[in-house]
């Protein structure tokens, strides 16, 4: 039999994929089979996997479990899933109504990482896959986030922030960014007027948590100028605003 060569708790993990793939308590000789890991490896997982509460002991003290604290794990996942898959839909709608690109984005460090995103129809597309990361200052939903941060927390991600020139348009001095946040918040939406892309414009609008708070995260649309224009976009705000209401209920 092969010893396992990846990272413990990834063994870990695939010692629960097993389990679970057989749906039924397995004894230790089981489990060894199942897996053709050498004994003394499989018997460490499966006490380390018990003592963790991730697994137990049937009342003949042979066979190993699924215990409630997995499940609760597995149900927490599918609820999440469930969620993401009611985000996607909404998001779709909106590329369908708008005819453009739409993402969902959050802050992640210093930067955009894309939670999720649908491209338009259009063969001229912009590819930024979820997980995808992009310049905070120069970012439509970047800039959205930053203009509702508390002044302490945007001055610690922007203090020592190196403010890169992207384009002819990119706003790349703090005094021109916060007159920018003092308009976001006082209109209710963020624009990227091509400082990000030369010949692409996007308009963004916040996600609030359920308390309204704070900002969960940023919803936008994405356009070649060629297909639309900044104000073009603006008038799509309305319809980003009821997106946006509907993914915040799934955040809640």
């Amino acid at each position: 039999m092969q010893e396992p060569t990846a990272p413990t708790g990834l063994r870990l993990f695939d010692l629960l994929e097993i389990l679970a793939r057989e749906a039924r308590p397995l004894t230790l000789a089981e489990t060894i089979a199942a897996s053709g890991w050498p004994k003394p490896s499989v018997h460490r997982l499966l006490n380390q996997l018990e003592s963790g509460g991730l697994l137990a002991r049937e009342p003949d003290g042979r066979r190993y479990a699924v215990a409630p604290r997995l499940l609760r794990l597995a149900e927490a996942t599918l609820a999440g899933s469930a969620q993401q898959g009611v985000r996607h839909v909404v998001l779709r709608q909106l590329v369908a109504d708008i005819g453009e690109s739409c993402n969902l984005t959050t802050l992640s460090g210093v930067e955009v990482v894309y939670l999720d995103r649908i491209e338009s129809a259009f063969p001229l597309q912009l590819n930024l896959r979820p997980g995808t990361r992009v310049p905070i200052h120069c970012s439509a939903s970047g800039k959205l986030i930053l203009a509702h941060l508390a002044p302490r927390q945007r001055a610690l991600l922007l203090d020592g922030l190196p403010l890169a020139r992207y384009t002819g348009t990119t706003l790349v001095t703090s005094a021109a960014l916060h007159d920018d946040f003092a308009r976001i918040r006082k209109q209710g939406y963020a624009v990227d007027a091509e400082e990000f892309v030369d010949g692409l414009v996007c308009v963004a609008v916040p996600v609030f948590s359920s308390d309204k708070r704070s900002v969960r995260c940023a919803v936008a649309l994405q356009a070649p100028v060629a297909r639309m224009t900044l104000q073009q976009a603006l008038e799509k705000v309305p319809r980003l605003h009821a997106a946006a209401q509907a993914l915040g209920r799934t955040l809640a």
